[in-house]
């Protein structure tokens, strides 16, 4: 075929190999990462394309850009092959996403809602619940987490773009756990008992302060991801330098501003743990945050300017 490229397929985990994987496939000399495992999953009987997982030769490195040619990847080129692993059951980034943030909603509006009828359930904590209402503190704590993540689910839906397809279908649970866990369970089991600090009937100066800092990170977190959403091309998986609010202190400026918003929760709701969760959560963008950088020195070297702090600027 002219114009063509043949490469050789070989599995990259032998003791777990891809059945009727072919020993080479041919491809266009313009084809994509994703097309090669297109071409794959066809002629290895495999219905779910996004299951292939394409390694470089040498390095054994996940070739992670899908819409990469194939003819720039040297490595493949040079040695005329790719590894091949089924890389098992997968989910859309998207789904994924959505499915992690509904916990906390269904949590809370749980608690909220059938407050009274857990004093029968669980005395211990919610003794009283049934005579007495929640106060002001608990519902404007209510409508901030209700909020947040009423948020994070029209983003997802609407304004997120992802570079990759999917992800392994067990981060499903995975994710969920976290989320359903100690933003969803556990801080709606204690911002509602009669028994919690968010059992106050009157807002006090550091109540005001943590709502300011709920809705000016909750702003400023919806600013970055529409300007992150903006850098990518509809399809592209190219990467951007940010240049919007926050981007010249810290390399992830969207994750500083949510950090700011929980320490808001945490004002208001006065509550372990709602501090329990961020502080979880900021375990994980920290590492994500110095990735992010390593990754935009790669990509852009001197034409970006590199940053002392990835993640809260003065912090860390």
């Amino acid at each position: 075929m002219s114009g063509s490229i043949t490469i050789a397929l070989a599995n990259r985990v032998p003791k777990r190999p891809l059945r009727k994987l072919p020993a080479s496939i041919e491809v266009p000399n313009d084809a994509e990462i994703e097309d090669v495992k297109k071409v794959i999953a066809r002629q290895a009987g495999v219905k779910d394309f996004n299951r292939i997982g394409l390694f470089y030769p040498s390095t054994r490195k996940r070739i992670a850009d899908r819409r990469a040619l194939v003819n720039n990847q040297q490595d493949v080129i040079d040695n005329g092959q790719i590894l091949v692993q089924d890389l098992g059951p997968q989910a859309s980034w998207r789904t994924v996403y959505l499915v992690e943030y509904l916990g906390p909603i269904l949590f809370h509006a749980f608690f909220y809602y059938l407050r009274p009828q857990l004093a029968k359930v669980i005395p211990f904590f919610y003794k009283g619940a049934d005579v007495t209402p929640l106060t002001l503190v608990q519902k404007v704590c209510f409508f901030m987490f209700i909020s947040h993540f009423v948020k994070r689910e029209l983003e997802t839906a609407f304004l997120h773009k992802f570079a990759a397809n999917t992800m392994p279908a067990k981060k499903i649970v995975e994710n969920s756990l976290y989320y359903w866990g100690t933003a969803g369970l556990l801080a709606a089991f204690f911002i509602y008992s009669p028994k919690s600090l968010a059992n106050r009937s009157e807002l006090g100066l550091v109540d005001y302060v943590g709502i300011a800092l709920f809705f000016g990170g909750e702003l400023s977190n919806f600013v970055v991801h529409k300007h992150l959403a903006g850098l990518r091309k509809p399809g592209s998986t190219e990467k951007g330098i940010p240049s919007c609010i926050g981007s010249s202190l810290v390399t992830c400026p969207n994750y500083m501003f949510e950090i700011i918003a929980w320490i808001g929760m945490i004002l208001v709701s006065r509550e372990w743990s709602v501090a329990l969760s961020i502080a979880i959560g900021t375990k994980y963008m920290a590492a994500w945050s110095r990735d992010k950088e390593a990754a935009l020195r790669g990509i852009f070297g001197d034409k970006y300017k590199k940053k002392k702090y990835t993640l809260f600027y003065g912090f860390y």
